[in-house]
């Protein structure tokens, strides 16, 4: 009698043991936690240019113009590096640690034949799964982030704890901490499943046309080299699909919005400028974003001897094997 195939143990070389998930969950803290953080001036010069288009037109004027108007540090270019860094921290750690979880999970209720067949529809429900949740680990600091970053000078603390305690003490008004939970899951969900669909599917297509010997014969900076490659491209796809829910969420924290649906903000605001207003800033930022996050994803696992994502899939189920003559 076989053995019932297992999607956890299809690489005997890096098996997906509790160890395995808890170290992709390492690196998604370190891969997103960092990157957000680190890109923060164009965060705050994004969010601004959504929710104050007559004031801030540009990537780079809108830099000089908050650098003059605000300063260069923390109350300034880099306000809100705190919550950005928390937050997404924990999200890094539920979105690639559960896609992984998700995933396997996923291709052992299918079966090997059709987790191969339909590997794209369960890359799509897994990322959507650990994005759910992920969410929920990002959402309090991401609405103490946004209120930071949108708020006119002098009009909302700075400081990390200051502001953390204002959003909850005037809860009513910011809806903190999960108000902003449901356009987040809007902007956030169909962002993940476009960038590990597109990352996983752009994998392949490099290990199918371009780099044809198996992937174990190229060494880790090749590896490494067509995970940024793929994640860059995944990346300006993720920022196109997920850009008019970021604008919503932006929105929110404006203290002029407070209190009104998302619906209202948005037919304010004008849904045309939910799909274009601040697209070419965060095409730029989350382009280079996604593909650092899964440089540094994948060279952590490497570091770990988990070895990088992706590549070709080959089912060795009985339908799938050469029939003898």
């Amino acid at each position: 009698m076989s053995a019932v195939w297992d999607a956890r143990f299809r690489d005997p070389a890096s098996p997906h043991t509790p160890s395995y998930y808890g170290k992709c969950m390492i690196g998604g803290i370190l891969s997103c936690g960092l990157t957000h953080t680190a890109v923060v001036p164009l965060d705050v010069v994004k969010c601004n240019m959504q929710v104050s288009p007559e004031k801030y037109k540009g990537l780079l004027s809108g830099l000089r113009l908050v650098a003059a108007e605000e300063g260069t540090g923390a109350a300034g270019l880099l306000k809100g590096w705190t919550p950005t860094l928390i937050g997404y921290s924990m999200q890094g750690l539920c979105k690639f640690g559960f896609y992984e979880f998700f995933k396997d999970t996923y291709m052992n209720a299918a079966g090997e034949h059709n987790s191969i067949a339909y590997t794209g529809a369960i890359w799509l429900l897994a990322s959507a799964s650990a994005e759910f949740f992920a969410d929920m680990a990002l959402c309090p600091m991401e609405m103490v982030k946004v209120k930071v970053q949108t708020s006119p000078a002098g009009t909302w603390p700075t400081e990390f704890m200051a502001a953390w305690s204002q959003m909850s003490a005037q809860k009513a008004a910011t809806r903190y901490p999960f108000g902003s939970l449901v356009p987040l899951w809007s902007r956030q969900i169909p962002y993940t499943m476009a960038k590990f669909f597109f990352f996983e599917r752009v994998v392949q297509m490099f290990y199918k046309y371009v780099f044809t010997q198996p992937k174990s014969s190229y060494d880790k900076s090749t590896q490494l080299g067509i995970t940024f490659a793929s994640g860059y491209i995944a990346g300006v796809i993720c920022a196109i699909v997920s850009h008019p829910a970021d604008t919503l969420v932006s929105l929110a924290g404006k203290s002029a919005n407070a209190g009104k649906g998302f619906g209202t903000i948005a037919k304010e605001f004008g849904y045309g400028n939910l799909l274009t207003r601040g697209l070419g800033t965060r095409i730029i930022m989350i382009g280079t974003l996604t593909g650092l996050q899964w440089w540094i994803y994948d060279s952590f696992k490497s570091a770990m001897g988990l070895g990088t994502s992706g590549g070709i899939i080959t089912c060795g189920c009985p339908k799938c094997q050469p029939k003898k003559a």
